[in-house]
């Protein structure tokens, strides 16, 4: 048996021996389909030819076959993904999606697979140095529309002026024309977004506010959560994340060793 096969073999006695049939992890031909916003490299994203690549997605189809599914994933605004889960026009959220109590009252989660952190990219002219001198009158703080650093900027930095954006690339450029002094977002975004932006910006990257992804799945799909936390304790175990690292984010895990900030996985 080729190992693939047997790896899917394995999980679904384990899932059966847990007291999930078959039938409810669906049909073996019956596509996975993965939601995600493929503008976020390297983790969600499209490669010269137009695919979908980067970590999120490696990671759906090593679990797409681990499940013995193959996967369809759909590109879908940021801000789009838990209501296409919530009606089931996908089944799952593979979206570097944080678990945050607000959306575990309306969705699931599985089980953690990476910690980060919200950040800062910083204006170079400007005098911040932390999210401390960000709430205060003439300060302009720039986010992007439903995510953390959204919800952050709109409970903690009640002092400054918060512009909400679509787009990470247009809130990256307000920064680095200096219009505004700080952008929140996470600490691989604020790596990337520095390194394009090397001499008008700053990487604050000593995260205020710890985070935890995990994947997004309808509430009461228990057969599904189940197999994804199979999935991801093996996946795991076997280096997997390891791999993911070395593959698409060499780079910054130099960075942060040298800053000695610790990495994701």
């Amino acid at each position: 048996m080729k190992p693939f096969l047997l790896k899917s073999f394995l999980l679904l006695v384990l899932l059966c021996g847990r007291g999930l049939q078959p039938a409810a992890l669906a049909a073996a031909d019956k596509p996975l389909v993965v939601g995600m916003e493929l503008a976020y490299p390297p983790f969600e994203m499209r490669d010269e030819r137009g695919e979908p690549a980067g970590v999120s997605v490696d990671l759906a189809l090593a679990l797409g076959q681990a499940l013995g599914r193959p996967v369809q994933i759909q590109n879908l605004p940021f801000d789009g993904l838990i209501p296409a889960l919530k009606t089931g026009r996908i089944e799952l959220i593979v979206s570097s999606l944080t678990a945050t109590p607000e959306r575990a009252a309306s969705i699931d989660f599985s089980e953690h697979y990476l910690k980060t952190g919200l950040c800062l990219l910083a204006a170079s002219r400007s005098d911040v140095q932390s999210v401390g001198d960000l709430s205060k009158a003439g300060r302009t703080v720039v986010v992007k529309k439903g995510t953390t650093g959204h919800l952050y900027a709109a409970r903690h930095l009640t002092g400054a002026r918060v512009v909400v954006l679509d787009k990470e690339t247009t809130a990256a450029l307000e920064v680095a024309q200096g219009k505004a002094d700080a952008f929140l977002y996470d600490q691989m975004s604020t790596f990337k977004n520095w390194r394009k932006h090397p001499d008008s910006t700053r990487a604050v990257l000593e995260p205020f506010q710890t985070e935890n992804w995990a994947m997004g799945i309808r509430k009461g799909n228990e057969a599904l959560r189940t197999a994804v936390n199979a999935f991801l304790s093996d996946y795991k175990a076997a280096g997997g994340f390891e791999r993911l690292g070395d593959k698409w984010l060499a780079e910054q895990k130099a960075e942060f060793k040298k800053r000695g900030i610790p990495f994701y996985f």
